[in-house]
């Protein structure tokens, strides 16, 4: 499935050359524009790290998690995954040309730190961290204590 190219010769006769070297498809996404700042959402759970990259905006650039790395049971929410997908989110945003970035950090698991700490490895500043975790002022009613 190459592209085919008609070209003619001055005395009007037509040559047809079909280049079958041409790549059909993109094997991976580029973005066309660059990028210097962005927004880093780190959704820490027990069971799973989901980090997610997008512009000042608010508009999703990339994102990965443990699971999408294939890390399966409870190992998804190990800070071992977590280093692995902010290395990878890291990688993607050195691409675009990010240099610095803040960060929402959402979420009491095990991947906070390790996701910030992987994501600044390639270089890129942190210009802040936001925790909006919700904390509980004083959370729902105790059960009564039980009569034996």
């Amino acid at each position: 499935m190459g592209k085919t190219k008609i070209t003619t010769k001055g005395d009007g006769d037509k040559v047809e050359v079909k280049d079958t070297d041409a790549k059909v498809g993109a094997t991976s996404k580029t973005l066309k524009r660059k990028l210097t700042s962005g927004t880093l959402f780190v959704d820490a759970t027990f069971n799973n790290t989901k980090v997610l990259f997008s512009d000042k905006i608010g508009n999703a650039l990339f994102w990965s998690s443990s699971g999408s790395l294939g890390f399966k049971g409870a190992k998804k929410g190990t800070p071992f995954a977590a280093s692995k997908v902010g290395d990878i989110i890291g990688e993607k945003a050195v691409v675009l040309g990010v240099k610095d970035a803040d960060v929402v950090v959402l979420g009491v698991g095990s991947g906070r730190e390790p996701a910030i700490r992987a994501f600044m490895a390639h270089g890129i500043d942190i210009t802040g961290i936001q925790d909006p975790t919700p904390v509980p002022h004083n959370g729902p009613k105790a059960k009564k204590p039980r009569r034996v």
